[in-house]
């Protein structure tokens, strides 16, 4: 065997060519009695020698000597190199068993130091994967909330329940804390049945809402300090999300909600002032889905009475089609019940 290949292994057995050198003489030269002797054999400095020796004892390849001056004799290459595989196959398993323990506990490890970390500033951008790991995230950002909570909605909305409404966020608990929320509506998401009378409900309880067109994104800000930016594809379960908190970005989304909120319109505004009694029994039927016949027979005109009130109605809010009208008139407080 070449020295070199010798030196590897025994290294892999935890000792080094010191040691080899210092357990050969004591194997091969058993007149060197002393340490002195030992020493000047080697050729080694006096401090390398005591080390070698204690390694070996450590290691089990020699054992105590006759009288408290005298060296180590040595254990048979056999049985030492046996003895040492087997104490390293123990503490291998060993480690091995503790290792096994610790994946089982990875998760609750990992929830243990988001739980503790300091400042989310410091993470940069993380990705989250996953709807239920980005459910959990968003979450955690509300509960966390202590001054603002900032929201673009738009839809694809990530679920939905059985009346085809989206899966709310919980944004009232915030407002309860005294946390200012303010959301922004895309005007597409009010097409679900109920929407507009669930926002219309939450503006009730505080949260300040906001309807706007073509809204770039979605995302949701807490405390101007982290960003989270929902998946495009918010019904792909392996979707993935983005929680931004590099203060540049964040510097760069948070003007950008700014933007879209100053030129959205307030839910409950009413810049041509108040309707009238006719006009809110007309959109509440227009909201109910009535058609223009029936609308005209319940109100006692002309069908092209209805229709003309219908087109002024749907310029004062600036909406395209009736079903808009009709869901603008609930976001802004003009219809009751």
């Amino acid at each position: 065997m070449e020295q070199s290949e010798q030196d590897t292994r025994w290294q892999a057995l935890g000792l080094g060519s010191d040691e080899l050198r210092v357990y050969e003489v004591l194997l091969n030269r058993p007149e060197q009695r002393t340490r002195s002797a030992l020493v000047r054999s080697l050729g080694l400095p006096p401090r390398r020698v005591s080390a070698a020796l204690d390694q070996l004892a450590e290691r089990g390849f020699t054992l105590p000597g006759h009288g408290t001056k005298a060296l180590p004799n040595a254990v048979a290459p056999a049985t030492a190199l046996r003895n040492l595989i087997h104490l390293n196959q123990a503490e291998l398993l060993h480690r091995s068993a503790e290792l096994e323990e610790l994946t089982g506990s990875v998760d609750h490890l990992a929830a243990q130091l988001l739980s503790t970390a300091q400042d989310t500033r410091a993470s940069g951008i993380e990705t989250i994967h996953g709807r239920e790991a980005i459910a959990e995230r968003v979450a955690g950002l509300l509960v966390s909330a202590t001054d603002e909570v900032a929201l673009l909605d738009r839809p694809p909305y990530a679920g939905r329940a059985a009346d085809g409404m989206p899966t709310p966020l919980n944004m009232t608990d915030p407002v309860r804390r005294g946390v200012r929320v303010k959301v922004v509506v895309d005007r597409e998401g009010l097409s679900f049945h109920g929407r507009a009378r669930g926002l219309d409900e939450l503006a009730a309880h505080g949260v300040q809402i906001r309807v706007g067109t073509d809204l770039p994104t979605k995302l949701i800000t807490v405390d101007r300090r982290v960003t989270l930016l929902p998946p495009t594809d918010a019904a792909d379960p392996t979707a993935s999300a983005l929680l931004v908190s590099d203060s540049l970005l964040s510097h760069a989304l948070v003007p950008l909600f700014e933007a879209v909120w100053e030129h959205a319109t307030p839910i409950g505004s009413d810049p041509h002032g108040q309707i009238t009694e006719e006009e809110r029994e007309l959109l509440t039927m227009l909201a109910s889905g009535l058609k223009d016949e029936a609308i005209a027979r319940r109100l006692d005109i002309h069908v092209h009475t209805v229709r003309r009130r219908i087109s002024r109605l749907m310029q004062v809010l600036n909406v395209e089609t009736r079903f808009q009208a009709g869901v603008q008139a609930v976001l802004r407080g003009w219809l009751t019940g």
